[in-house]
């Protein structure tokens, strides 16, 4: 223990220096910014939306604010279980050697934060963006099914490689395929460089040694070869990351690589991709014809529908579309690029020209492109391969495919989760239920304090106040459609924040026939159904409902007020003396939603009691009441 402390402190004496001298980055620098001070209050307030909001907005999730606090600490001290879990899967560093993850741990507010800290598999979530680099290593010397559209030759040595990224990442390439698909390298650079200095643009770690022990080439030369072509292909970033030494530097400065390889394939697929996307009247599509031989390297086209409106129709023959043997002269979708003939309320497609090097980073194209189907045959133009997707899903699922970023709408999610699992894209559908988990909860104040939100001080005289006062406060989703989708595809992490948020505002659900209808299809789940059997959605219900009221119980003798015939206020004002008269002298009237006086409290079933922690103890036995009432009607025990 001695000898881990000491070397801990040494490696930390060392790191010190290296960031002093500017060599090594800090992995948690000061950050003073406003957009940083906003999350930083934003995650002690646990409000997982808005941090969700400037996390995709790009604040830094690992900075620290001037008391020297980072977010993962700020929130491990706050106790905000599910924040901590977005921070770690977003990337906040949770290194076990780290001292920021031994002190999150240190500081946490609860076990099962603590727990989570402590079992977090750093290895795989250090580096949200391996799995994508990992997958472009891994064309460098894929085969299977073939992508390659451009090979390089040097001696005997040939390299199939891809326009689409060489282009990306070096603008030299850029003007050098000219329609060719074949080109020859100069002879006068040994073939090692080459392959060192290709490997670095499909970002391959870098290798141990420059020169191989078969190699007939002089390390002097190959050095002098990488160095020229570095110049040519305007690469400035190569010896920093082949060359390091130090194991943090070296860490660091490739995946500052990846970073920066991911913002140029980003740029180059916003300049493709979604620059030349083409809406077409849908009637059309199968006429479209794209060459292979074009200017953006698209290898095939995806179809993505738009919604038509039931009325329309178009009876009009379809007429062949042909398109320039060099180029796609189809800038972003505009009119101009729509046949003037077309009815207004025409049915309408829009076409993505994309690569296959990238679309099999999904398992559904992969093996499309790897089996006897049509899709993977060549023909004349490109290939159109038809969707399940809207529009705008397809872009979400692109741009995830080719930089791993999935910034998607929350009314969109849900359409993005279905669609992740259809294609068979894992890590998209857990990003989908991140985004629904998080951007949906909001506020975690507005979950845990609805029963609260009318009291002295209050403006409800807005539309939104008014609306929650009327009882149809406007949600974010519809957290039954979330509810079954969880079921229906077997996100655990959405069946938790739908049981949560349904907690949350319980008051507002348990009266509704949807609500009954979600409990007996929760009950229905169960095959062969027993009567000792529980409801395993009531069972999450009743958990988060006591989560709910349990802190505002602890500590302050409530529990004399709980009593086993449901607690103070079963019987409406009479249950704490209050008569018609003394309940008129302490004020004002009652909201609509029955849950104030002007100078005191009314609960759920209109009793009136003194603070809002006797409303509390009433509220809770009156949801649980509530609940083994709808027990009844459905004639379920649970």
């Amino acid at each position: 223990m001695v000898l881990r402390k000491h070397e801990l402190e040494s490696r930390l004496k060392d790191d010190h220096e290296l960031i002093t001298s500017g060599v090594l980055r800090d992995d948690h620098p000061l950050d003073l910014s406003t957009q940083f001070d906003d999350f930083i209050h934003a995650c002690r307030r646990g409000d997982l939306k808005r941090c969700q909001e400037l996390i995709v907005a790009g604040v830094n999730i690992n900075g620290k604010d001037q008391f020297d606090y980072t977010p993962l600490v700020i929130a491990s001290l706050c106790g905000h279980y599910e924040l901590v879990r977005l921070l770690l899967d977003e990337g906040a560093i949770a290194d076990p050697d780290s001292f920021e993850r031994e002190r999150a741990v240190y500081n946490a507010l609860n076990n099962k934060i603590r727990n989570l800290l402590l079992s977090y598999d750093y290895s795989k979530a250090a580096d949200p963006l391996q799995p994508w680099a990992s997958h472009i290593n891994s064309l460098f010397t894929r085969t299977t099914p073939k992508t390659s559209d451009v090979t390089l030759l040097c001696g005997d040595q040939a390299f199939r490689l891809h326009k689409f990224i060489l282009s990306a990442r070096s603008p030299y390439f850029r003007t050098k395929f000219d329609g060719r698909d074949t080109l020859r390298l100069p002879p006068a650079i040994p073939v090692e460089a080459y392959r060192l200095v290709l490997r670095y643009l499909y970002l391959g770690d870098p290798p141990k040694d420059v020169v191989g022990p078969r190699s007939t080439v002089p390390e002097h030369v190959v050095f002098e070869g990488i160095d020229k072509l570095c110049k040519v292909l305007e690469i400035d970033n190569f010896w920093d990351t082949v060359l390091s030494k130090d194991r943090r530097l070296a860490r660091q400065r490739q995946q500052d690589e990846v970073q920066r390889a991911q913002a140029q394939i980003e740029a180059f697929f916003d300049d493709t991709v979604i620059k030349h996307r083409v809406v077409v009247d849908s009637h059309l599509v199968d006429a479209v014809k794209w060459p292979h031989d074009n200017s953006i390297f698209a290898n095939c086209l995806l179809r993505a529908d738009e919604p038509a409106d039931d009325d329309d129709t178009n009876d009009d023959e379809a007429t062949p579309v042909e398109y320039d043997a060099r180029t796609i002269p189809i800038g972003p979708a505009t009119d101009n690029n729509r046949p003037s003939s077309r009815p207004k309320k025409s049915p309408r497609s829009v076409l993505y020209p994309v690569h296959k090097a990238f679309l099999i980073r999904c398992e559904f194209f992969d093996k499309m492109f790897t089996s006897e189907y049509k899709e993977a045959h060549d023909k004349a133009t490109l290939q159109i391969i038809r969707t399940t997707c809207s529009p705008v899903v397809l872009e979400v699922i692109l741009r995830y495919l080719y930089t791993e970023k999935a910034d998607c709408p929350l009314e969109h999610a849900l359409d993005l989760l279905y669609e992740a699992d259809y294609y068979l894209i894992d890590r998209l559908k857990t990003k989908a239920a991140v985004i629904i988990s998080t951007m949906g909860s909001g506020s975690s104040n507005a979950l845990v304090d609805r029963t609260h939100q009318h009291q002295d001080g209050d403006d409800s005289s807005s539309p939104e106040a008014e609306a929650e006062a009327e009882g149809d406060p406007e949600e974010p989703i519809n957290v039954y459609d979330v509810l079954r989708a969880a079921w229906d595809l077997r996100v655990q992490r959405l069946e938790e924040f739908a049981a949560r948020f349904l907690a949350g505002r319980l008051e507002d659900y348990i009266d509704e026939p949807a609500f009954e209808d979600l409990i007996a299809e929760s009950a229905a789940r169960i095959k062969d159904r027993h009567e000792t059997d529980t409801i395993e959605l009531l069972d999450d219900i009743r958990y988060y409902l006591s989560e709910r009221f349990r802190l505002r119980f602890e500590g302050e003798g409530l529990e004399e007020l709980l009593d086993d015939e449901g607690g103070p206020g079963a019987g409406g004002g009479e249950a704490i003396g209050l008569g018609e008269e003394e309940e008129a002298a302490r004020g004002g009237e009652s909201d609509e939603g029955g849950r104030k006086l002007g100078g005191g409290m009314r609960t759920l079933d209109g009793g009136v009691v003194g603070d809002e922690f006797e409303s509390d103890a009433v509220n809770y036995h009156v949801l649980l009441g509530k609940i083994d009432a709808m027990l009844e009607r459905l004639k379920l025990d649970a």
